[in-house]
């Protein structure tokens, strides 16, 4: 099934150009959507606001690309994580929720006791071992992940989830953006029944933004 028909997607709906609504149409009808978008194109704030309609908790896994770092750094696992939350916070804010009550922060007691928080953001670095089920699914900026990354992530996932699988072929911050797992994952799972692959070309930021995404590697 596409979006429910009397939903407006925290008002975002209306305006979905043709590629956007493939976009979030596939999110609730395929298990797994892998969409190759370019900067300032939405696919961020619009998987949350699916994320928010689906109503599982969502789980937001993120590569830190120095992944060596991240265990010498002082300070807690949320603390060294914050800065790679950005796009999921103005997400948040884009469908009009507090990401202080959004998010799951262990060290935050009351919110804890509020029990509002339904997202929770995780370093791939920390996947390894766990199960993830009943769950949507992001897998930002997934360029920036390499195959072997990738594939310790999606084998970690139960049919139970709504997976979005997202990124940018034309961008990547690995020391080596060929060892980049994204284009490699598109071509292994394209033509599963299961799966729904898209793009989103335009991007809402304006002529500056879409002129310096243009510049090839």
């Amino acid at each position: 099934m596409p979006i429910p028909s009397d939903n407006m997607l925290f008002g975002f709906e209306p305006k979905l150009t043709k590629e956007q609504r493939e976009y979030v149409d596939s999110i609730f009808e395929n298990q797994v959507t892998i969409v190759n978008a370019r900067a300032g194109s939405g696919k961020t704030t619009l998987a949350v606001a699916c994320a928010a309609v689906i109503g599982k908790p969502l789980v937001y896994i993120f590569s830190p690309v120095s992944e060596g770092k991240m265990g010498f750094r002082p300070g807690t696992q949320q603390e060294k994580e914050a800065e790679y939350q950005q796009p999921l916070i103005d997400a948040l804010l884009e469908i009009g929720e507090n990401p202080q009550k959004a998010i799951f922060d262990a060290g935050n007691m009351e919110a804890m006791k509020r029990g509002t928080a339904w997202v929770y953001p995780k370093s791939h670095i920390f996947a390894r071992g766990t199960n993830i089920k009943d769950s949507t699914v992001i897998i930002a900026e997934s360029q920036n992940f390499t195959k072997g990354e990738l594939k310790k992530i999606l084998t970690r996932i139960h049919d139970s989830c709504t997976v979005i699988i997202e990124g940018h072929t034309g961008q990547n911050d690995l020391p080596n953006p060929t060892k980049s797992g994204f284009q490699p994952y598109i071509d292994h799972l394209k033509d599963e029944s299961w799966v729904h692959v898209c793009e989103l070309n335009v991007n809402f930021r304006g002529r500056l933004s879409t002129k310096a995404d243009d510049l090839n590697w």
